[in-house]
């Protein structure tokens, strides 16, 4: 065992929408801006979050998660990617105590595992004094997160300010930071959150948020508190990279961007090299061994998607070839025959899943699941168990003989449900995974490219 040194420090909120991942992002442009390495995470499963981060920072920020990784890889997993940073800075999910059932992957959970102290971020809006016995029942729910601090968010003017920081002073709670209410520091949303950084211009926000965090929040308090975090105990390890040997291409441009960094890292250490394409742009596919399609939102993009014919062209040669295609939720979307928009109206798709992903008003699933493969695929073999997660949107319509890929049962769920295409070459789904949390799958995925590699030689 190791004992290494690991500045770092959580930003937890109390609920979804308290403004953490503002002041994260802001807290990473300050820094980054005044020459710190600064390496940012995300608690939980998002995909949205850290894209703000990787702009604001400079760096990929990676998923910090005990249910699509092993509980055990925590530690160690961070420990590596944290490596040479003066900070690093973890952004948490929901509320600081919510995760998945009995608390998995809470932000409570990775900061007592990490060993990180927790800063709360409190909205302040339309309350005064009150906001002490949120703060004060937080600190008291579990004496085993250290919450360092808080940082006010949304006061209105600066006697708001010293109203609260008088009554933080009475429970013994320090005050890191105190952001005045500012609409301009306000992130676009829509049905499934944020905007995705893909879509949007975001230089200026990003730029905007840094200068807010040096003005509303005390940085050195913010370092002081990360660099007394104690010592991460670690087993040395070594890390083989096999040599490249299959080259897969990866869906990557605004309509397809949900991608875990981790995820790929697997890939390539299993001796894949990744060769991004664009289905909105490009006319063909690479010359690639296998293709991956991520999630994201196609939906937005349908008359670009419908136009480009020869793109979608190029996917069914590559299919009806063998090249193994694996897709994931927007990618199952762009692989069915069509796509019904919120309005009800229909859009031609590539037609490998013979189905139609129509647009729904309200959320259709959420949460962690573990699927039990049906039968083979690119990636399983039938009654292997693999764990993701499901956040859409969508439903899938398709017929009675319809070759189902997966049963996926919820950690909440009393009963699983069916879900997914597997056949032959293809698979597609709305199960999302990390290839680096499900290392036989990642094998699995890269002998099916090998095996077409060698078929066409």
């Amino acid at each position: 065992m190791e004992s290494i040194a690991r500045p770092r420090i959580v930003i937890a909120g109390t609920n979804s929408g308290v403004g953490k991942t503002t002041i994260v992002t802001g807290l990473l442009a300050y820094f980054h801006s005044k020459g710190y390495a600064v390496q940012p995470f995300k608690v939980g499963p998002d995909y949205i979050d850290p894209g703000f981060h990787g702009k604001a920072a400079g760096r990929n920020s990676y998923n910090l998660d005990t249910w699509m990784t092993p509980p055990d890889r925590l530690v160690p997993t961070f420990a590596s990617l944290s490596k040479g940073a003066d900070i690093s800075i973890i952004e948490g999910v929901m509320g600081l105590y919510d995760g998945g059932a009995n608390g998995i992957s809470s932000t409570a959970d990775i900061a007592k595992k990490l060993k990180a102290p927790v800063v709360l971020v409190l909205d302040c809006k339309s309350v005064g004094y009150s906001i002490a016995a949120t703060a004060l029942g937080f600190r008291e729910y579990d004496p085993n997160v250290h919450i360092a601090g808080v940082i006010l968010n949304r006061l209105g003017t600066d006697r708001h300010e010293a109203m609260v920081r008088e009554v933080m002073e009475k429970i013994h709670m320090p005050v890191l930071g105190a952001f005045h209410r500012d609409d301009a520091l306000q992130t676009p949303e829509r049905h499934l959150g944020l905007t995705p950084v893909t879509e949007i211009e975001t230089q200026a926000l990003i730029e905007h948020m840094g200068e807010a965090a040096g003005k509303w929040v005390d940085t050195e308090a913010v370092l002081n508190v990360a660099r007394q975090a104690p010592l991460l105990e670690v087993e040395e390890s070594e890390t083989k990279l096999k040599v490249k040997n299959v080259r897969i291409g990866v869906a990557r441009d605004e309509a397809f961007s949900f991608y875990y960094p981790a995820s790929l890292e697997a890939l390539e250490r299993q001796g894949a090299e990744l060769v991004d394409f664009s289905p909105l742009r490009d006319s063909s596919i690479p010359d690639v061994d296998g293709l991956i399609f991520g999630g994201g939102f196609p939906e937005m993009f349908l008359h670009e998607l419908v136009g480009n014919t020869a793109m979608k062209a190029s996917i069914r040669e590559a299919a009806a070839c063998g090249m193994p295609i694996y897709a994931e939720c927007g990618g199952l979307m762009y692989l069915c025959e069509k796509i019904q928009d919120f309005d009800g109206d229909s859009y031609e798709m590539v037609g490998l899943v013979p189905g139609v992903c129509e647009m729904q008003k309200k959320l259709q699933r959420v949460g962690y699941v573990t699927g039990k493969a049906l039968r083979k695929s690119v990636i399983a073999d039938q009654g292997d168990l693999l764990k993701g997660h499901e956040f859409h949107f969508s439903t899938l319509s398709c017929g009675e003989d319809f070759p189902w890929a997966y049963t996926l049962q919820g950690t909440r769920q009393k009963a699983g449900h069916i879900e997914g295409y597997a056949k032959d070459n293809v698979l597609a789904s709305y199960l999302h995974l990390s290839f680096d949390g499900n290392p036989t799958a990642a094998e699995k995925w890269i002998a099916s490219c090998e095996a077409f590699n060698k078929s066409r030689k």
